[in-house]
């Protein structure tokens, strides 16, 4: 039996940052499940380097990521992807629009750090 996933609305922040990874060649992968048993994934992941990269819809009033819940939920999948050692980036559209996250993620993959 095969299973139907109904793919989730493109938003414009995950979309700018996609085409932002493109540009400078940084392998990436979208919707990565990190966590075995939760099944929690992250909007993105640099595998190699072990970099989650989330895109929070916060602007949406009273979204979930405004609420109790949605807020704790989200605290504990940041959690365990950190114990579980990826270094983890939080972003909302704008901020990826105007290309903070980019800058971000390039100096983090520095030969420097």
């Amino acid at each position: 039996m095969q299973r139907h996933v109904i793919p989730k609305k493109l938003s414009v922040g995950e979309e700018t940052l996609a085409l932002h990874l493109r540009a400078h060649n940084i392998p990436f992968e979208r919707e990565y499940i990190f966590h075995p048993v939760r099944r929690w994934r992250l909007d993105f992941c640099l595998v190699e380097h072990k970099i989650g990269i989330e895109v929070d819809g916060l602007t949406q009033a009273g979204g979930r990521h405004q609420r109790r819940a949605g807020i704790e939920g989200d605290c504990q999948k940041a959690n365990a992807a950190v114990l579980m050692g990826y270094r983890l980036l939080r972003y909302t559209p704008a901020m990826v629009t105007a290309g903070t996250a980019i800058q971000d993620v390039l100096e983090m993959l520095s030969p420097s750090r």
